[in-house]
């Protein structure tokens, strides 16, 4: 065999490859035998036709035996002796398949492509200059916390006797036809709590119920927006059927020393809850701030060298941006699978930009732990498996079985990894304190086509444990669709330990 290395990019080979014809004979005779051996044909007993005919009748099949039976082994010695890596299986070309002869009359030429690592140069990742940034603790969001934490408490007394006013709270089965489509699957939903007046719930809903009682049925139409949250509501014009089952007023408990006292939490006064919440904000701050630095010094990095990503990697990156868009949807009430496929390749290729940098950035902080000769100990690993299994409250045996579907241990191995290397990096690094830019007022960077510009890292900068919100129950979510009204996106809400609040759904404009 006879191999000749063509270098297309950093991260794509070539490899010509001529397989003799002494070497292509003797497979091709095995396999025309067999073939004989076992064919069934004409004018002849089973076994006894003649080769040649044999070699004629069968040519299509042992022409694709003699390859399964040659390549694998050929490429692989080709592969082996120009020292290369594949990340994904080769490409395999013939210079023209139609006129190649595996009956070992002649040799073979072929092309093999592979797809391998670039050589990633080693980063001047020491005294690296950045700015830690703290968001300071505001007294209104201490203000929006304990409100939250009283709206959590709060009763809902009956009235009886009362017909629904703007402020009330409204107990309702909801069923609901589509205007427009009859057929299609009802909208069915029991012991949902509507506040009229509320600005989240659509018009229509105020409409209808303020002035019902208990007791009562009540028949509307909802036309809902084109940019209703929900894609199976947008758009479409809905007839309700309400059955009101009460009618009641929230009490919310007074914010006083008595009530911090009944949550239970070590509070001896409402003043001494207050300064838990901000030392828990303080604390949260703290590590917003060391986030946003690891991202920025990455960043750094990623904008000073430029080098070539393997293809597989960036698609692989970019198609778990993806998953990630598509939980962000379903968290806002939308349905990813109500989008086609236009839209989803839209995504897709809006993300490979961040997933080239990600990987980058990803490379990078491998060379750096290479230079750093960053270890990962078991214990470590057997800790991240117990975290993950605490946050997600699962069992660690759950989490383990988890892991031998999607790589193993190895995944987190290789984070634990990053996640030293990032350390290394904020270590050596020449850190100012700097003052607080609120992100909502920093204006849009965009591309020259007006595309919004997204830096890589803009998370924590490392892998560490992912925020989640509670799931809601199916009842609330459901009566969110049918009833929230759509919002402009506001900016996610901060981390509150003590008392967090819920992020509200809100619909993309």
């Amino acid at each position: 065999m006879k191999t000749e290395l063509k270098d297309i990019s950093p991260t794509q080979k070539e490899i010509k490859i001529e397989i003799e014809a002494d070497v292509i004979k003797p497979v091709y005779q095995t396999v025309a035998k067999k073939y004989a051996s076992m064919a069934q044909v004409p004018g002849f007993r089973k076994g006894f036709a003649p080769v040649d005919i044999i070699k004629t009748r069968f040519k299509d099949q042992i022409f694709n035996d003699v390859l399964r039976e040659i390549l694998p082994d050929q490429v692989a010695e080709a592969i082996k002796e120009n020292n290369l890596n594949p990340l994904r299986e080769p490409e395999i070309h013939f210079e023209d398949i139609k006129t190649a002869k595996l009956d070992g009359s002649e040799s073979v030429s072929l092309h093999v492509h592979v797809e391998v690592m670039p050589e990633v140069p080693m980063p001047e990742y020491k005294g690296l200059e950045g700015v830690r940034r703290l968001r300071p603790v505001d007294e209104n969001e201490i203000d929006e916390i304990i409100d939250e934490r009283r709206k959590s408490m709060a009763t809902l007394i009956p009235m009886d006797d009362h017909k629904a006013e703007l402020g009330d709270t409204v107990i309702v089965d909801l069923n609901g036809t589509f205007v427009d489509d009859p057929a299609a699957e009802p909208v069915s939903v029991e012991n949902i709590e509507i506040k009229l007046g509320d600005e989240r719930i659509e018009k229509a809903f105020n409409d209808a119920l303020v002035g019902v009682e208990p007791d009562q049925e009540k028949t509307f139409v909802v036309d809902y927006p084109a940019e209703f949250t929900s894609p199976g509501l947008a758009g479409k014009k809905v007839e309700y059927t309400a059955r009101i089952k009460g009618v009641g007023r929230i009490e919310l408990p007074e914010a006083d020393d008595e009530w911090a006292k009944s949550l239970e939490e070590g509070f001896e006064s409402i003043k001494d809850l207050r300064r838990k919440l901000r030392d828990d904000m303080e604390y949260v701050s703290k590590i917003e701030a060391d986030n946003k630095l690891r991202s920025e010094l990455i960043n750094i990095l990623v904008e000073k060298y430029d080098f070539e990503v393997p293809s597989m990697l960036k698609d692989s990156q970019a198609k778990g941006l993806v998953n990630n868009f598509a939980q962000n949807m379903m968290q806002q009430g939308m349905d990813p699978n109500a989008a086609n496929k236009d839209f989803w390749q839209m995504v897709y290729n809006q993300m490979l930009p961040q997933a080239e940098r990600d990987v980058r950035g990803a490379m990078l902080l491998e060379k750096i732990a290479e230079a750093e000769k960053v270890e990962v100990k078991q214990e470590e690993i057997d800790h991240e498996i117990e975290m993950m299994a605490a946050n997600s409250r699962v069992t660690v045996e759950e989490v383990k079985s988890h892991l031998e579907k999607h790589g193993g241990e190895a995944n987190i191995n290789d984070r634990l990894r990053s996640r030293k290397a990032v350390d290394a990096l904020l270590d050596s690094a020449k850190i100012t304190d700097g003052e607080w830019i609120d992100p909502s007022q920093v204006p849009e960077i965009t591309d020259a086509e007006g595309e919004e510009v997204t830096k890589a890292g803009e998370g924590d900068g490392s892998e560490t444990a992912e925020n989640t919100e509670e799931t809601k129950p199916a009842k609330a979510k459901k009566a969110e669709k049918a009833g929230d009204k759509p919002k402009k996106p506001k900016a996610p809400a901060k981390d509150k330990p003590a008392g967090k609040k819920k992020d509200e759904e809100k619909a993309p404009e």
